[in-house]
């Protein structure tokens, strides 16, 4: 990975969560900050609470709600007990530490969760036993108030935390065992929301910590719902604009980029040739998996290209600034990028994932030949329209398809 794809993860994994949760700790530790606090934590939690119950309700993410209403049952719940650290045996220490596991386990779970519906009888369920934990917890208090402390004072010999740790070592564990799970669906996945649970769980344990002012907890749980709001956001704008099978950005992305041309840019339409036969003989879940290859090779072109799904088998590469001569070059080393590639197709006895050590191509299955056809266009002067210049390039695919494919014309 170059040094420019690095940055870009790195980009995509730490905004917006990660740029939240450093302004929450600017406000929480740079003194000319701090005065401004107390009035966002009285307003913050209420206006995160409501925008997420709106988006959710109104775009059917049921996680986001559960998330930002945990978040906000955990501000409230640490409100009314208030932690007494000169005693650990006090009532406040012990509900500090019971919300302390409770909290990163309950987001585990609505990490996992499946959109089923916000109001729905599932829906409802979910929130009911979101709700009713608080009163769980009290009524153990009340009757066997031995029982909780006992159990979160269990410390695992064979992990020794520092004993200087502001949380029991339960707590703690909790904390991580979640943030392992984070990290692998995310790493997996590589969706924004999942990156933002990360960083709503590192604002969630930051607010837990022994603040001198516990406005500084409301604080860290309102960005904590604040980052998964946002990134719930971010995630439906992807959604909407990014090709879920390729991760290439689609059409309606380029509709947008299209507007944004000047007068001197060069659109290329690609298809894959005789991919309507390959479907049709191998199935489509081989032809999903070409469509993928294809798209890693055309996010790849050279020369300040984007590539998009256009739809089916078609691509469009659009070269903001250059002209068509200036285009064809890059585009032709694309074309023999993915001729010289070709696909191999998986044998009956290859494993799903690949070994330590390889073997020869004929036992690991049969090797075909995968070409794109392209046809490219400029405009020709100022007032030619993006929709021509399109047609202009879909007149081009016509003529290398109709010269042999596996061409490019322009």
């Amino acid at each position: 990975m170059g040094l420019k794809a690095t940055f870009r993860s790195f980009l995509w994994f730490f905004l917006p969560g990660g740029l939240l949760f450093c302004l929450g700790l600017a406000f929480a530790l740079v003194a000319r900050l701090q005065p401004l606090v107390p009035g966002i934590a009285a307003i913050a939690p209420y206006a995160v609470l409501a925008v997420a119950t709106l988006l959710g309700w109104r775009f059917n993410r049921s996680r986001l709600v559960y998330g930002v209403a945990v978040l906000f049952l955990a501000d409230l719940f640490l409100a009314g007990f208030p932690v007494v650290t000169s005693a650990s045996g006090s009532t406040g220490r012990n509900v500090l530490n019971c919300l302390a596991t409770l909290l990163p386990l309950n987001l585990a779970v609505i990490f996992l969760f499946r959109e089923r519906g916000l109001v729905t009888a599932r829906g409802l369920w979910r929130l009911a036993l979101l709700a009713l934990q608080p009163l769980a917890v009290f009524l153990v208090f009340r009757h066997r108030p031995d029982l909780l402390p006992r159990l979160l004072a269990w410390q695992p010999e064979w992990l020794p935390l520092p004993a200087a740790l502001p949380l029991a070592q339960v707590p703690v564990l909790a904390f991580l065992a979640t943030l392992v799970l984070f990290l692998g669906m995310a790493l997996t996945r590589r969706r924004v929301l999942d990156y933002g649970f990360i960083w709503a769980l590192a604002a969630a344990f930051t607010a837990l910590l022994p603040w001198q002012n516990p406005r500084h907890a409301t604080l860290f749980f309102a960005v904590a719902g604040l980052i998964l709001v946002i990134s719930a956001v971010e995630e439906a704008y992807a959604m909407a604009f990014k090709d879920e099978l390729t991760g290439l950005p689609g059409r309606r992305a380029l509709n947008e980029d299209l507007l944004k041309l000047g007068g001197r840019y060069t659109v290329a339409m690609v298809d894959i040739d005789f991919f309507k036969k390959f479907n049709d003989k191998y199935g489509h879940d081989v032809g999903d998996q070409v469509l993928r290859m294809v798209a890693t090779t055309l996010a790849r072109v050279t020369g300040g290209g984007r590539a998009y799904r256009y739809g089916g088998e078609e691509f469009t590469i659009l070269f903001p600034g250059k002209a068509l001569d200036d285009a064809l070059p890059h585009l032709e080393s694309l074309r023999q990028t993915i001729q010289a590639a070709g696909f191999t197709l998986r044998g009956q006895g290859r494993p799903s994932k690949k070994p330590k050590k390889t073997r020869s191509a004929s036992k690991e299955g049969k090797r075909v030949g995968i070409t794109v056809s392209i046809g490219a266009a400029a405009p020709r002067d100022r007032q030619e329209k993006q929709p021509q210049v399109i047609k202009a390039a879909d007149k081009a695919l016509y003529q290398a398809k109709k010269r042999g494919r596996n061409q490019v014309a322009g």
